[in-house]
C-alpha cells in the first residue's frame, strides 16, 4: 500500500509502504518507542547512510526526552504498530542528524556516544568545526540536505510498562536515582565485585553530569552536584585500584586536583597509583601533600611509605642483579594491566576522606568499608 501525504509540518513528505494495525500510536511524554529506521540521500542511487537492521538492533527513544531529532517523534507519532513508512524531510529538519548519527555509530561499535571530559556546551559543540570521526557526516555536516527516513514502528510502551533506565529518566528522576546507584556500588564493592561496583559508580556519574551541564559553572547548584560526582569518582577509582588500573586512577584523581588541589583523598588514591606504577617520587609527593592537608593521616601515610620504601629497595635490588641493561624495568610479577588509561571520567571536588567508598558513613582506612 502506497499513500503519498504531507504532515501537518513544512518540509515533510510521508508515504506509506507498508500498512499497520490498531489505532494511530498514542505517544505520551515518556513513552518508550521501539522502532527500526533506514536513512538514504536523496540522489538517484538513494545511498544509505544508517540502517538499523544492519546493525541489528532498533532503535529507543523516551518520547519528551530531549532526543536531538525531534523531527523523529512527530514522524512516529503518524503511525500505527507494524507500519512502514517513508518520510523525506527538507534540511530544515535534518540539520542535527550527523551528530545523531555519530552517537549512534558510536554506540553499536560499543564506544560511549560522547567523550566525558568534554564541557563544551551542546550548541557550541554543534557548531564547532572539527571531524566527528566519519567522513560521510563530516560532509553532511558541511552541507546539509534533505533525508529519506524509512522508518518500522515496532511498539511502543507507556512508562508504567517498562523500567526505565538512567539515560530515558527526567533530570528529576536522575538526581532521586544518583543515591540508589551509590549504594548499590558501595554493596557491591563491599563484595569484592569491583567490575559491577564501577558500573553503578559509572552510571550514577552520568546522572549527575547530565543534569549539572543545565547549571551555571561554580554556582551553588553546580558545585553541589560537581561534590557529589566527585565522592562517586573517588569511589570508582578505589575500585580501579582493586582492579589494578593505576593510570586510569592517576588521570581522574589528577583531574580532581587540578580543579581544587584540597581533596585529601585525590592525593591519596593517586599516591597509591603512583606507587603501584613505579613512581617514587611522584607517590612522595601526593603523600606528603596528604599530611600536609590531614595530620591526623600519619599512621595510614607512614604504612604506605613503609611498603614504598620496601619495594623500591626490592626493585632496585632487582636491577643491580641484572646488571646496567636493565634499566629502569619492574620486576617480574608487575601485573600486565598497569597500562595507560582508556576513556576518562572528569570531575572535580569533594570533601570525602580517604581509602573505602564513600557512603552515608565511609570508614576511609578500613579494607572493608563500612556504609
Amino acid at each position: 500500500m502506497q499513500d503519498t501525504l504531507l504532515l501537518g509540518s513544512e518540509g515533510i513528505k510521508k508515504t506509506i509502504l507498508h500498512g499497520g494495525t490498531g489505532d494511530i500510536a498514542k505517544l505520551t511524554t515518556g513513552a518508550k518507542v521501539t522502532f527500526h529506521f533506514r536513512t538514504q540521500l536523496c540522489d538517484d542511487e538513494r545511498t544509505v547512510i544508517d540502517d538499523s537492521k544492519v546493525v541489528g538492533t532498533p532503535m529507543e527513544i523516551v518520547i519528551g526526552n530531549m532526543f536531538k531529532l525531534d523531527i523523529w517523534e512527530s514522524l512516529l507519532s503518524s503511525m500505527r504498530i507494524g507500519e512502514v513508512a517513508e518520510f523525506w524531510c527538507d534540511t530544515i529538519h535534518t540539520g542535527v542528524y550527523p551528530l545523531v548519527s555519530k552517537s549512534m555509530r558510536r554506540i553499536a561499535e560499543g564506544k560511549d556516544p560522547v567523550d566525558w571530559h568534554i564541557h563544551t556546551c551542546g550548541m557550541a559543540n554543534m557548531f564547532a568545526y572539527h571531524s566527528l570521526g566519519y567522513d560521510d557526516l563530516d560532509e553532511l555536516m558541511k552541507e546539509p540536505k534533505p533525508l529519506y527516513f524509512v522508518l518500522e514502528l515496532l511498539k511502543v510502551q507507556q512508562p508504567s510498562e517498562y523500567n526505565r533506565e538512567t539515560w530515558a529518566l527526567s533530570d528529576e528522576e536522575r538526581l532521586k536515582a544518583v543515591p540508589v546507584l551509590h549504594g548499590q556500588g558501595n554493596k557491591f564493592y563491599k563484595q569484592g565485585q569491583y567490575e559491577k561496583a564501577v558500573q553503578k559508580y559509572k552510571e550514577a556519574i552520568i546522572c549527575i553530569k547530565n543534569v549539572q551541564t543545565k547549571e551555571k559553572a561554580w554556582e551553588v547548584a553546580w558545585l553541589k552536584l560537581e561534590k557529589m560526582a566527585n565522592t562517586l569518582t573517588l569511589n570508582y577509582c578505589q575500585c580501579l585500584l582493586r582492579m589494578e588500573e593505576y593510570y586510569e586512577v592517576i588521570e581522574h584523581t589528577s583531574d580532581i586536583i587540578n580543579e581544587h588541589p584540597g581533596v585529601v583523598k585525590a592525593f591519596y588514591l593517586r599516591g597509591k597509583a603512583h606507587m603501584e606504577v613505579w613512581n617514587e617520587a611522584e607517590a612522595r609527593q601526593d603523600f606528603s601533600r596528604v599530611l600536609d592537608l590531614n595530620p591526623g593521616m600519619k599512621k595510614a601515610v607512614k604504612k604506605e611509605l613503609a611498603v614504598l620504601n620496601m619495594r623500591m629497595e626490592e626493585k632496585n635490588q632487582e636491577d643491580r642483579n641484572k646488571g646496567p641493561e636493565a634499566g629502569a624495568a619492574p620486576p617480574p610479577g608487575t601485573p600486565p594491566s598497569r597500562r595507560p588509561p582508556g576513556p576518562r571520567i572528569t570531575s572535580s571536588s569533594s570533601s570525602c576522606r580517604a581509602s573505602a567508598p564513600c557512603g552515608p558513613s565511609a570508614s576511609w582506612l578500613s579494607s572493608t568499608p563500612s556504609w
